[in-house]
């Protein structure tokens, strides 16, 4: 079966289309080339701001021109994660994409569902001529997965709708009312260079196979961070060895989970074979931790090149206690949503950079500004009592619920109307640009919704081609009843 194959038939068509077009996050130029031309053969107002935002404007068919203005929002850039074994260019390469039975997937890449398929559902409806709606206002923003840049630039009077229908959440049957809000932490150690002294062996060890996943959405499921891993073993081999780290490198994206992690190091070459049974002792205890959520965690140690240089161990031994203080995971369950998370932290990556810098990226999340912000803190204490330089990223609004919104109830009937089900009425752990527009546009009533996705973030992205089709059928519907102008 191919992509053209599937239902909605003009959905996976656009899908199909957008995956052509290479849309890393700060990187959107050609995407947005390709809407403003989408624009210009549809013959639809377009805008565009002064950072990339796009709002392509379509009529209401006849007899609906008195509903309210709807807004339709989707992100157009994707996170670009790969397996190491994996050659691909997100640059320049298309994303291939396989159909596994009822599940869309990349090879051994993100898919770009998130929130690609949000994107040709949008220019789906701007497509057709065969569907009710009243007047409809496609808001497609940029760099939403490394900073919701464009929705932070969105300007006061850009859109002019009174409903906006984020089309960027992952669980098909479930409408989102909130979501947390959140900021980065980064601490920089800066280092001096030594060398190493001769009769060390050096080694490389890894960590991989974890499952990584959405920082957000997935904190909660007790998923291996691989540079807390690592950082385990290089602290219990530098306690017992004259250790020399010559490299350490882990994670990529601050909104990702980290899935690999390596360093290069040196120990005396008499401790080459304890340093291997020291690993083997480790693994056994790591994998009897993470039987359960990590079936597929890898440890190895191999022999590496020698090295001339390493990092100054004044310096290594205060990142290795930092790694180890900073924390992880979930810290605080909401009070009033049973089973949602309210506040957590991600310990992300881990690079060295130019300058002689190891560049050390959290972040942290919660629906409670206070909370979110003494996370923040509780990260910063831990990088200087270890004497690295911490700064903050701007940080983002949460989305606090409205129960009695006027579309939710649109959208919870509908729901039931169509399939004979409830709808779950939920708030999201992860971040969503609503609150940034709610911020700017504080009389938009909104929900979020979308089709079923899964490993998002990671080369182990799905999504349930089913779900398209269900969710699409739910957005027309929902589109066809929208109340009338007051």
């Amino acid at each position: 079966m191919e992509l053209s194959e599937l239902k909605p038939e003009s959905v996976f068509y656009y899908f199909s289309e957008i995956c052509k077009v290479p849309r890393p996050s700060k990187k959107e130029e050609k995407i947005i080339s390709y809407l403003e031309n989408f624009a210009a053969e549809q013959k639809l107002e377009i805008k565009k701001d002064e950072v990339g935002n796009i709002l392509i404007k379509k009529p209401a068919t006849p007899g609906k021109e008195n509903l309210k203005t709807v807004v339709l929002q989707s992100h157009v850039d994707m996170v670009c994660e790969k397996n190491n074994d994996v050659e691909h260019d997100f640059l320049t390469d298309p994303i291939e994409t396989i159909i596994d039975g009822e599940w869309l997937k990349a090879k051994g890449t993100t898919l770009g569902a998130d929130n690609g398929i949000g994107v040709a559902t949008e220019l789906a409806i701007l497509a057709a001529n065969d569907i009710e709606h009243g007047p409809i206002e496609c808001l497609f923003t940029i760099d939403e997965e490394t900073g919701l840049t464009g929705a932070f630039a969105l300007k006061e009077g850009f859109m002019s709708g009174d409903i906006l229908l984020n089309l960027d959440s992952e669980d098909e049957g479930e409408l989102f009312i909130g979501c947390a809000g959140g900021i980065d932490s980064v601490g920089e150690f800066h280092y001096r260079e030594v060398p190493v002294p001769t009769g060390y062996f050096f080694f490389r060890v890894d960590v991989k196979g974890l499952k990584g996943g959405h920082s957000g959405g997935d904190i909660h499921l007790g998923r291996g961070n691989a540079n807390k891993i690592l950082n385990r073993f290089l602290s219990q081999t530098a306690k017992k060895y004259d250790m020399y780290i010559c490299e350490v490198n882990g994670g990529n994206l601050r909104n990702a989970i980290p899935r690999e992690a390596y360093a290069i190091c040196a120990v005396p070459h008499d401790a080459k074979e304890p340093v291997r049974v020291d690993l083997n002792i480790f693994i056994a205890d790591i994998e009897n931790e993470f039987a359960v959520s990590e079936p597929d965690l890898k440890l190895t140690l191999q022999s590496e090149t020698p090295r001339k240089m390493a990092i100054d161990q004044d310096t290594s031994s205060r990142l290795l206690k930092t790694l180890y203080a900073v924390p992880h995971g979930v810290y605080a369950m909401s009070q009033d949503i049973p089973g949602l998370v309210e506040t957590s932290t991600n310990l992300a990556s881990i690079k060295m950079i130019d300058s002689k810098k190891i560049k050390i990226e959290t972040s942290q999340r919660s629906s409670i500004l206070s909370a979110r912000n003494d996370m923040a803190n509780t990260v910063r204490a831990a990088f200087e009592l270890g004497g690295a330089r911490v700064s903050f990223g701007e940080g983002y609004p949460g989305w606090k619920p409205n129960p009695h919104s006027e579309i939710l109830e649109i959208a919870v009937a509908s729901y039931k109307r169509l399939f004979g089900v409830d709808a779950k009425v939920k708030a999201i752990h992860a971040g969503l640009e609503c609150g940034l527009f709610l911020d700017k546009y504080p009389g938009l009533d909104m929900i979020s919704f979308g089709p079923t996705l899964t490993g998002v973030h990671s080369p182990d992205e799905r999504m349930h081609i089913p779900s398209v089709e269900k969710f699409w059928n739910h957005l027309l519907d929902v589109l066809a009843n929208v109340p009338t102008k007051k």
